[in-house]
């Protein structure tokens, strides 16, 4: 009775979806579960409903995931409901476990081989075995292509064929690639050392061909859990299969639109094919989003219901469950300093409204984007912690950078232009100003130095002004010297250690976090999507980054793009995955913040509408015209729009014109349901512009107010306006 009654109490407070996930009955069953709908709950009060019921031993659970923390969090939670045991830990984590258990008896007694903490020193040595010469972010990129080949089950042999038909951005020729994935084999065996996918491999071979190790497996372990499962790579699923050895008991939890690590073998074919990969499955869907306001859940569902793909198959139209909050704003400026300047100041008045800082994100596609926002937050004196990768000038290659530079004064004529001579000091790095190389890690070092490149072009264009006189005084162009002088100055600034302050992340290093208000940077065409997004399966990824940095947001979300990187630069285009939303109200200024002759470039705002219902963001015209989602109900004053439609077809007639071109039907059912009382009121329904209110609006307002047909328009002709 008290097991039982322990039993209940977990599902207390669960929504009805979450309910159905975790009484479930034993078997397969996949938990398709969107953002801020509750999975962590959903799955660990699964296993503690099961556990407390006395339906399973928690001895007998295995819980995987894809982060130390999301293990320790699902051990916690677990706690909480009184259910202790659980096996929660990573792939990797669960494989070493059990490698390192059964080692004596896999290898005749000897212990397990070392395990490499890093694939590069050894990638470099086979590079070098093969010819090829690489530097650090060279041999980076070829250890990620030997973890992407391992992890999709692919041997040396097999890598050609295989990177062709995955359309792999290979960082060397392919059969160069291959050459080095081969040496590199040979140089591990011979320092008798193994990597990760060696150890997943061993924990398969162990279970697969080794009878008695796969019976003590299978006793130990019997009901499976797998948080993250759009991320499972082939590798994984080999080793999952190899546990679960034909039984079922498996819960699994995913959403495929958060599919974003496919550059690393991870697909969510498995969560997809799930249903019929194990038949008779129950299927649950969790929709009801409780970390967001439905402002940004509108917002979210609109960007990812353009989605095309086998992901889009089980795209999730999430249901926001807080109350209202502010609409999420989209800003648009001259040029990046100017949009940094603005995410500063931003941030700076949340903090000083009572925001916490570490509750504030800007997020953005690549890490070389963080300079301009390390600056901008520093000169605002916003604190500021930056997740996933080094400060800028902490970087290895910006410090090479900055060596290089200083050298280049001695060096380079000074008066050859500041950018110009970047150019030529940066040479001395391997850095030149044309496609920038394939692979991850020398591409994302291209674009570090690319940034030093675009800092002084904006450097450059704020000459020194040097007095002469009492009253006179003369432009000096800057040198390379007060450039580097500059540099030094930025990177002191900010080199000051942060305890507490705004996070600035990747958009791939923001998986799994959340915060009260994040700022979405540089969504403009080239960026977001990346150029080198080139197939249709990549595009769409690049979508679903979007869709995943939106859904970060809590309260306050804010997206914001540059018309150009540097001022007076070449004119980009926002980013295809952008809503087409209204543009109202005037323009704004926002300063460059490149010194005290800065121009002050201009700033548009985009106003996005909601549904005055639900809440909901409005994209579609029709929509924004009602102010209201379709699916929401109408509250019509049938009376009043019976007069207004008589009304048009009056002035419609005294105009000679048909009746469209007074107002659409539309726009009749919008002003019959919002009923606007107010010249601002009315101008705000899409549709009736200045020209409109002048003409009609005197009228319209007069019937909103209940005056008749005849009251407004007796004998009126209302003559066209030229």
């Amino acid at each position: 009775m008290v097991v039982d009654s322990a039993s209940e109490r977990v599902l207390a407070g669960l929504d009805p979806e979450q309910r159905s996930a975790v009484t479930a009955p034993a078997g397969p069953v996949c938990i398709l579960a969107g953002a801020g709908t509750g999975k962590t709950r959903a799955i660990t009060s699964r296993i503690a409903h099961r556990v407390l019921s006395g339906e399973i031993s928690p001895r007998h659970v295995l819980a995987v995931t894809f982060t130390a923390r999301a293990a320790a969090e699902m051990r916690s939670r677990l706690t909480v409901l009184g259910v202790g045991g659980v096996q929660a830990r990573t792939f990797h984590a669960a494989a070493l476990r059990q490698v390192r258990y059964f080692a004596p008896r896999l290898l005749s007694g000897r212990a397990m081989p070392e395990l490499l903490d890093s694939k590069v020193r050894l990638v470099t040595l086979a590079a070098a075995r093969v010819g090829l010469r690489t530097d650090r972010a060279a041999a980076r990129d070829l250890a990620g292509e030997i973890e992407w080949a391992k992890s999709s089950l692919v041997e040396p042999t097999d890598y050609v064929v295989s990177a062709a038909r995955a359309l792999r951005d290979t960082p060397h020729e392919p059969a160069k690639v291959a050459d080095v994935f081969t040496a590199y084999e040979q140089l591990k065996r011979s320092n008798g050392v193994i990597d990760f996918e060696d150890m997943l491999r061993a924990a398969v071979w162990g279970i697969e061909e080794h009878s008695d190790v796969g019976e003590q497996v299978r006793t130990q372990y019997r009901h499976f859990v797998v948080d993250e499962y759009q991320d499972v790579n082939p590798l994984q699923q080999r080793l999952l299969d190899a546990w679960l050895a034909g039984r079922n008991d498996l819960t699994v939890v995913g959403d495929a639109s958060q599919t974003i690590y496919s550059f690393t073998g991870a697909t969510s074919a498995y969560l997809v094919d799930f249903p019929r990969r194990h038949r008779g499955a129950t299927v649950v869907r969790l929709v009801r989003d409780y970390r967001s306001t439905p402002q940004v859940v509108g917002l979210a569902n609109a960007v990812i219901a353009q989605a095309r793909g086998t992901e889009a198959r089980l795209r999730l139209e999430l249901s926001g469950q807080r109350p209202p909050g502010p609409e999420p704003d989209l800003r648009i400026f001259t040029d990046e300093p100017a949009e940094a300047n603005a995410v500063a100041a931003r941030c700076r008045s949340l903090i000083d409204s009572g925001t916490p800082a570490k509750e504030i994100a800007v997020l953005f596609r690549v890490n070389a984007q963080s300079e301009a926002y390390e600056k901008a937050l520093t000169e605002a004196e916003v604190p500021y912690v930056v997740q996933g990768a080094e400060r800028f000038f902490e970087r290895t290659e910006v410090r090479q950078a900055m060596v290089a530079l200083r050298a280049a004064t001695r060096s380079i004529p000074g008066e050859t232009p500041l950018p110009a001579a970047v150019v030529a000091a940066l040479s001395a790095v391997g850095w030149a100003p044309d496609a920038p190389p394939a692979g991850g890690a020398a591409r994302e070092r291209w674009e570090a130095l690319s940034a030093l490149v675009q800092l002084s072009e904006e450097y450059a264009a704020t000459p020194e002004v040097v007095p002469i006189g009492e009253a006179a005084s003369v432009e000096r162009p800057v040198t390379l010297t007060d450039f580097t002088e500059e540099l030094a100055r930025r990177a002191t600034q900010q080199h000051v250690p942060t305890v507490d302050g705004v996070t600035l992340a990747s958009l791939h290093s923001a998986k799994g976090l959340e915060w009260d208000a994040v700022f979405l940077v540089g969504l403009a065409e080239g960026t977001l999507p990346t150029t080198y997004a080139k197939t249709v399966e990549q595009v769409e990824e690049e979508r679903r980054l979007l869709y995943v940095g939106i859904t970060r947001a809590r309260q306050w979300l804010w997206l914001s793009y540059a018309a150009a990187r540097s001022p007076g630069g070449r004119a980009r285009r926002p980013s295809r995955f952008l809503p087409q939303l209204d543009r109202s109200g005037g323009t704004e200024r926002a300063s460059a913040g490149t010194g005290p002759v800065a121009k002050r470039p201009e700033r548009r705002r985009t106003q996005i509408v909601s549904c005055r219902i639900c809440g909901a963001t409005l994209l579609a015209g029709p929509d924004r015209k009602l102010g209201r989602c379709p699916t929401c109900p109408s509250d019509i004053d049938e009376e009043l729009h019976e007069r207004l439609r008589e009304w048009r077809q009056r002035v419609a007639g005294a105009q000679k014109v048909p009746a469209y071109v007074v107002f659409t039907d539309a726009t009749l059912v919008a002003l019959a349901e919002r009923r606007p009382g107010r010249p601002e009121e009315l101008i705000a329904i899409a549709g009736i512009g200045p020209r409109k209110l002048g003409l009609y609006g005197e009228s319209v307002l007069a019937l909103v107010d209940g005056a008749g047909v005849d009251d407004v328009c007796p004998e009126k002709t209302f003559e066209i306006q030229s």
